[in-house]
């Protein structure tokens, strides 16, 4: 699922705790799991914006040659307005798309 296409919501909303933990058991559980994931999903984003915005860099910038990239600022733009990486983390668990395992139970 590609976090640009998501269907996350942009603003918060209430999710049934009954939903949420199901596959857990544990509301701790899925929140921590949640959290990893919107963790992950915040660093690829991070670093596909900073890959864009080197594009627009110049090598040497004084304080006569700063000005406004066009583009640069449409890719901001773009990003800022993409759902929160916790919103696409919970829409992913709803969907069944997270993947999780318990190290703990696996060791025994």
């Amino acid at each position: 699922m590609s976090i640009k296409n998501s269907n996350a919501p942009d603003t918060t909303i209430t999710y049934n705790r009954n939903k949420l933990d199901e596959p857990t058991g544990n509301i701790y559980k899925t929140v921590s799991i949640l959290a990893k994931r919107s963790i992950q999903i915040n660093e690829e984003l991070r670093t596909e914006l900073f890959e864009k915005l080197e594009e627009f860099a110049t090598p040497i910038e004084t304080l006569e040659e700063i000005f406004e990239n066009k583009e640069q600022i449409e890719v901001s733009k773009f990003y800022e307005k993409l759902p929160k990486p916790h919103a696409v983390a919970v829409e992913q668990w709803l969907a069944e798309k997270v993947y999780y395992r318990h190290t703990d139970e696996t060791s025994k």
